[in-house]
């Protein structure tokens, strides 16, 4: 637990992106239905597994910083996670949601401007 299991890029325009990945790196992406946004997994053929969305806000301007994928955080219990989170000093970006048959996912910004996501797993049947 507490270990990064997914990455996440946000593009401006995610179909073009994807061919970008696809070809430099020969990543798969498909589709995902049943978010409330629009969203692609990344299967990169190896352990490590991601996502492509489309940018919700604009990235830094040129020679301003990081412009870096997203990391998330797999945690047991995604609110008693936030509450730590925001009581440690971070700022929620994006209140939790469910990915059907995954689990929840949410997104919170760190003291230094940093964004990152928790994911909880749902309960094994």
């Amino acid at each position: 637990m507490h270990q990064i299991c997914y990455f996440e890029i946000q593009a401006d325009d995610p179909e073009a992106l994807a061919r970008f990945y696809e070809t430099a790196f020969g990543w798969r992406f498909t589709r995902v239905e049943g978010l409330p946004i629009p969203y692609w997994r990344i299967d990169t053929g190896g352990l490590q597994h991601g996502g492509l969305l489309r940018r919700p806000a604009a990235p830094p301007p040129a020679q301003c910083g990081t412009n870096a994928f997203v990391c998330t955080v797999e945690v047991a219990d995604i609110g008693e996670a936030s509450a730590r989170i925001l009581a440690a000093g971070g700022i929620e970006a994006m209140p939790r949601f469910e990915i059907p048959g995954r689990g929840w996912q949410a997104y919170f910004v760190d003291p230094s401007g940093n964004t990152f996501g928790i994911f909880q797993a749902a309960a094994a049947s």
